[in-house]
């Protein structure tokens, strides 16, 4: 639980419970994980137990929600960082129905849901919020690359929400949103007429999308023209953008003495890294920042946040509770 958090994106962090069960590419490196064991906890993995907490805990966001109250503000609240709200396991129902039920009486904090099974969020949260989602409460999905987006983000439209976001981090490879995003920003006269006659205005979409690279030891570059086409559907569709990180890996035109650099072997139909590991990761065609592309592991502090000149900070506007 984090009263202040270094996750740029959110103003407070809660955990319901520690620990979860590896699904997806973006798990093979998770930080949580590996913070776990850090720390001395084994609680990941189908037979680890999860660690949960005593009541002194769970009152931490009941704190945040006055002092939210007393300032006339609202706070973002990620839930969770070292867990999946919706991982299903026997032993974590109680758990989640207090959860819930902390939602309910903290109408002063936004919670932000992230979640890899967004195919189990409306067989799991309370029939009320289907019937009428609580303003306070956003549902995201974690999407590293096309194929995850492809089976992801229909599942997170079609649960009822007041706001939906994605996290594209670590982003993995080449990925398109502009299908999930609305769609009378992209276009104007007779085509942005019919693009919002097709879908109708009550067409579910994405309202936020976080994207960034990763960080650790094993972690894999993330490739500029990939979060150039992110930043540029959102910025088309009016959709805040928000670059977290680089990661540990900083992109480069060319050769850097002193630095560990991995080559990005281009041709004329397609591009592929050279993981640490000595693997080779595809690519595809298109914006590929040219020969000689590489990547320096100089940090995820060095690496820093600026994609094209400056930071992308964009929020979306907090819902009225």
């Amino acid at each position: 639980m984090g009263k202040r958090t270094g996750i740029e994106w959110t103003d407070h962090t809660f955990n319901p419970w520690w620990g979860c069960t590896k699904v997806s590419p973006a798990c093979t490196n998770c930080y949580a994980e590996a913070f776990s064991h850090r720390v001395g906890y084994d609680v990941w993995g189908d037979a680890a137990p999860r660690r949960t907490f005593a009541a002194a805990h769970w009152f931490g966001p009941v704190k945040w929600d006055d002092e939210a109250r007393s300032a006339g503000v609202r706070r973002r609240v990620f839930c969770a960082s070292m867990a999946d709200v919706f991982e299903d396991r026997e032993e974590l129902v109680a758990w989640r129905d207090r959860l819930w039920d902390l939602i309910d009486a903290t109408p002063h904090l936004d919670w932000l849901l992230l979640t890899k099974r967004p195919e189990l969020v409306m067989l799991m949260v309370p029939q009320p919020w289907l019937e009428s989602p609580p303003a306070n409460v956003w549902y995201g999905t974690t999407v590293e690359n096309q194929e995850w987006a492809d089976r992801r983000v229909p599942l997170l439209l079609e649960v009822p929400a007041r706001g939906r976001f994605l996290s594209v981090e670590p982003l993995l490879g080449p990925t398109s949103l502009e299908r999930w995003l609305p769609i009378a920003a992209r276009g104007e006269g007779w085509e942005g007429v019919k693009a919002e006659a097709a879908y109708g205005e009550a067409r579910p979409r994405v309202d936020w999308v976080i994207a960034g690279g990763e960080s650790g030891a094993g972690a894999r570059p993330t490739h500029p023209a990939w979060l150039r086409t992110l930043r540029d559907q959102c910025q088309a569709a009016a959709v805040p953008f928000f670059f977290k990180q680089w990661g540990v890996w900083a992109p480069m035109a060319g050769p850097a003495p002193g630095l560990r650099v991995e080559v990005v072997e281009v041709s004329e139909d397609h591009y592929s890294f050279l993981w640490p590991d000595g693997t080779s990761g595809p690519g595809e065609a298109g914006d590929h920042g040219g020969p000689g592309m590489g990547f320096a592991r100089v940090g995820k502090k060095e690496a820093g946040r600026a994609l094209d000149g400056r930071e992308w900070s964009e929020f979306p506007r907090r819902a009225e509770a």
